[in-house]
């Protein structure tokens, strides 16, 4: 009995490293999904799979700390919570997960106005748009096009 305690506490720590090297847990939230894992090992263990199942449609809801958060969107790109990596955009990164942008806060309780584009991409954006004279009218959009177009070699 105590070769099998032992078995499943090695098993445990195995399967939490892994989870953990993966996912962002807070501090206070790590005894609890470690308990859930030891639980659900064991019932693996006593033949009760019915448990699992109802574990598993019921999954904990993580959520991001503020410093997470803050540290998360970094002046060239934005660190997903889903994977740790960085994104000048996260809305193809996001739609390849099958999550909109609202699901997305929603799920790691970030705020409504939580951007979705890096800061430096969208000013680059933004200063090439002016630069076009894209969202201005009439004469102001004509002269910025042609003041545009003046360094541009014409097409015979």
């Amino acid at each position: 009995m105590a070769e099998d305690d032992t078995s499943l506490r090695e098993l445990t720590a195995n399967v939490a490293a892994a989870y953990f090297s993966n996912s962002h847990v807070g501090a206070s939230d790590i005894p609890g999904v470690i308990a859930q894992i030891a639980s659900s090992l064991a019932s693996i263990g006593s033949g009760g799979s019915q448990t699992i199942a109802t574990e598993a449609a019921a999954p904990t809801q993580t959520r991001a700390t503020p410093a997470q958060i803050r540290r998360s969107v970094t002046a060239d790109a934005l660190i997903s919570f889903e994977d740790g990596k960085s994104y000048k955009t996260m809305k193809r990164h996001l739609s390849g997960r099958g999550l909109t942008p609202e699901q997305y806060r929603e799920k790691w309780g970030l705020p409504h106005d939580y951007p979705m584009v890096a800061p430096s991409y969208s000013e680059a954006r933004a200063a090439m748009a002016r630069e076009l004279g894209l969202g201005q009218r009439g004469a102001q959009a004509r002269a910025a096009a042609s003041k545009a177009k003046v360094g541009r070699p014409r097409k015979a």
